[in-house]
């Protein structure tokens, strides 16, 4: 076998690179192939090595697409190698319809589909076997391939003219719809046919397939990944399945996976992998009654043993050598004076194997045995390979009472054998490389070909750019008009930006808060006027400097885990109320609020943490607060009501215990509801002096319901028509007593 290219680290680091990053496996590809491949790639870019070329990929993620492009050579057309696709539809798709009886879902798998002319050819020819409805119904073509956009490419169904050129004229008009200069294949037919990326060398292949075509994709990978790819297609494909390969690809004509239907075109059919039990060899029990040599010629059999070719060694029931020829002599050292000895002193009775365990095997099973290629080494310099056979010899009652080791010398052919192995791949690499070497220049044409429409619409296009010049020279003219004016507007939107920036630092200089800009490492890009007065720290002496350690008098060490929070996209907005001093050594309490920095594309820059100052507000709570406990107890028996419905707002203590409920339950009932005898029609006309601001204060009679029964009160109202909105005050006096 021919030895391997010396490993290249920068090569091999590449494509490390390139599995890690987007997971494009391409260990299992030619190395002699792909390393053409991706040299012309760096080329094109000017990269001298490997290295450079996984820095620019480092760099310019967009530029694996473009990879991609240029190590799968995705060079298809619709029935490529026309005859072979003649043989798949007259003796091929015939049978595999026949043999899904039942109408039992046909299966496809169409390996490398690149943009899609190969799952839809073979869409045409079910379509043409069963009919269109039948088709649609029963058949699921499965189309994957490693390159993305080649997949996008082939989901659109949308081809040029030249694209279309060996489809069949009736076949375009039946399939495919004509948009413009496009055609497209019909959708129905589409829907049948799914699309997917998959890996055939590393990802699990689909089953049950009852027709694989997996064509020209073989001949890029290494002879090892070839044997690893043919046991996915063996297992992928259903019992009768067939496999379609292209005509380049010779690795299935030594397979004992697949038989071939048509070796020329690259047809095969599989092999099930069944236990066979192995044939009765000449010794075994059906070989029939023994002939009984002539006893007038005694030593003709022992002459022509002794002629053999091949060492005969016999070992008798009871462990012991019975016979051996001149051939075993000379072979194996074994002779005349072995004859009787126990096999087991031998050493061949354990060199080149252990021959114990087969020769107990033979009696015990009654069958025969082969060892293939074993090595025997008859000195410290030289080595040979034998075959061995076990066969038992039996009785004419089918009971064995010896074995017979044959012992056949088969170095020279297992070194022809490996000659004729290297030859074939070598001779198969050297096919392969010329297909693939086939495959670019085929590329190559059409990109001639695509270069060369493109020349001939850059013709036209700089005809009509000539024209289109003498209009811009006329337009120019006026262009320098306008750039005058322009230039004055830019001139005029300059000064607004310099006076905007002014008024801005002006704004932050006067806003009654303080604003710190802190960058990703958390470091002071901005300091405003507010905060230099409060932590005593001048903008030249903070900008710069880590906000994490700076002494502000405020434990800014509380907002290391709010500021990561919002740096790493957790939180949108957050904020924290913090304890500490200003420069003066006063307490001091700031509300601190953090935003993301953020530019007009979105992208964080950094930070934005507004302080406000608390502590007057605190105070005016903690006073609020104290003033409304003095008057909760100096007002006594107090309710807040809405002055148009009379419903409830408020209450004090005293009242929730009079009324005997919660703050809740009072919220849903209104004056009118506690007081009893006096219809609220009454009691409306008493309040609507007050209610309608002819008045401030009213005072009324009446009897209120309560917690423990009712009760003579005296209602007193009062207006606050300053308030938004306006509110009515009641205080109640019990008059009982009075």
């Amino acid at each position: 076998m021919a030895e391997k290219a010396q490993v290249d680290p920068e090569f091999e680091a590449l494509l490390r690179h390139i599995q890690e990053s987007r997971g494009l496996d391409f260990r299992g590809y030619k190395r002699t192939s792909l390393r053409r491949r991706i040299t012309l790639r760096m080329e094109a870019l000017g990269v001298e090595d490997f290295a450079g070329y996984q820095a620019y990929l480092e760099v310019h993620p967009g530029e694996f697409g473009d990879l991609l492009n240029t190590v799968l050579i995705n060079v298809t057309s619709f029935f490529r190698d026309e005859e072979a696709w003649d043989v798949l539809r007259a003796r091929v798709i015939p049978q595999v319809v026949a043999n899904a009886k039942d109408d039992r879902p046909i299966r496809v798998w169409s390996v490398g589909c690149a943009s899609g002319e190969e799952p839809y050819s073979l869409a045409m020819l079910f379509a043409e076997e069963m009919g269109v409805a039948a088709f649609c119904r029963r058949v699921k073509i499965y189309a994957t391939d490693l390159d993305e956009d080649a997949l996008k490419a082939a989901r659109l169904a949308t081809y040029q003219t030249r694209n279309v050129e060996n489809i069949p004229p009736d076949y375009l008009d039946r399939y495919f719809e004509r948009i413009n200069n496009h055609y497209v294949f019909q959708r129905d037919l589409r829907k049948c046919v799914i699309f997917g990326r998959h890996n055939v060398v590393t990802d699990a292949p689909i089953s049950r397939i009852d027709l694989l075509v997996c064509r020209n994709l073989l001949i890029y990978l290494e002879s090892e990944t070839q044997d690893l790819v043919l046991p996915r297609l063996h297992y992928a494909l259903a019992r009768d399945g067939y496999l379609f390969l292209g005509k380049a690809e010779t690795q299935l004509a030594r397979s004992a996976l697949f038989n071939p239907v048509d070796m020329k075109h690259r047809l095969f059919t599989k092999v099930p992998q069944e236990w066979r039990r192995p044939l009765n060899g000449p010794f075994g029990p059906n070989m029939g009654h023994p002939v009984e040599p002539s006893p007038t010629h005694p030593r003709l059999f022992e002459a022509v043993l002794n002629e053999a070719s091949t060492a005969y060694l016999v070992v008798d029931d009871t462990g012991m050598v019975s016979l051996v020829n001149a051939a075993a002599h000379r072979l194996l050292g074994v002779g005349e004076p072995d004859v009787g000895r126990p096999f087991q002193d031998l050493p061949v009775s354990y060199r080149p194997l252990e021959l114990r365990g087969p020769i107990e095997e033979a009696f015990r099973q009654r069958r025969s045995q082969r060892l293939d290629d074993q090595e025997y080494r008859l000195s410290a310099s030289e080595t040979i390979r034998l075959t061995i056979d076990v066969r038992p010899l039996c009785a004419p009652d089918g009971s064995p009472y010896a074995v017979l080791l044959a012992f056949t010398d088969t170095t020279r052919g297992h070194a022809l054998q490996r000659e004729l192995k290297t030859t074939q791949e070598s001779l198969e690499n050297s096919i392969e490389e010329l297909q693939s070497a086939n495959e670019e220049l085929e590329t190559t044409n059409e990109e001639l070909q695509s270069t060369n429409e493109e020349l001939e619409t850059t013709n036209e296009e700089l005809q009509s750019t000539n024209e289109e010049l003498e209009t811009l020279n006329e337009e120019a003219r006026s262009s320098n008009e306008e750039m005058e004016s322009v230039n004055e507007e830019l001139r005029i939107q300059a000064e607004q930006a310099s006076a905007y920036r002014s008024h801005l630092e002006s704004v932050l200089r006067a806003m009654n808060g303080g604003v710190i800009v802190i960058d990703q490492n958390h470091l002071v890009q901005g300091w405003n006027r507010w905060s230099e007065n409060t932590w005593g720290l001048r903008t030249e002496e903070v900008m710069g400097t880590s906000f994490d350690a700076l002494d502000i008098g405020l434990p800014v060490h509380q907002l290391r885990e709010r500021l990561a929070s919002v740096q790493g996209g957790r939180e949108e907005q957050t904020e924290q109320v913090l304890e500490g001093v200003d420069r003066r050594g006063r307490p001091i309490i700031c509300r601190v609020r953090i935003s993301p920095l953020l530019d007009e594309s979105g992208a964080r820059l950094g930070l934005v943490m507004v302080f406000q100052d608390l502590t007057g507000e605190r105070r005016s709570e903690d006073y609020r607060g104290y003033l409304g406990r003095v008057m909760d107890a100096a007002l006594g028996e107090t309710y807040f009501v809405d002055p148009d419905t009379l419903a409830f707002k408020q209450a004090n203590e005293i009242g929730l215990r009079e009324l005997g409920c919660s703050q809740a339950q009072l919220a849903k009932m209104t004056l009118l509801d506690l007081i009893t005898e006096t219809k609220p029609e009454a009691i409306r006309a008493k309040l609507a002096p007050l209610i309608d601001g002819r008045t401030d204060e009213a005072v009324l009679a009446a009897t209120l319901r309560s917690a423990e029964g009712e009760r003579s009160v005296e209602l007193r109202l009062r207006r606050f028509p300053q308030e938004v909105p306006p509110i009515l005050m009641v205080t109640v006096r019990n008059l009982a007593g009075v």
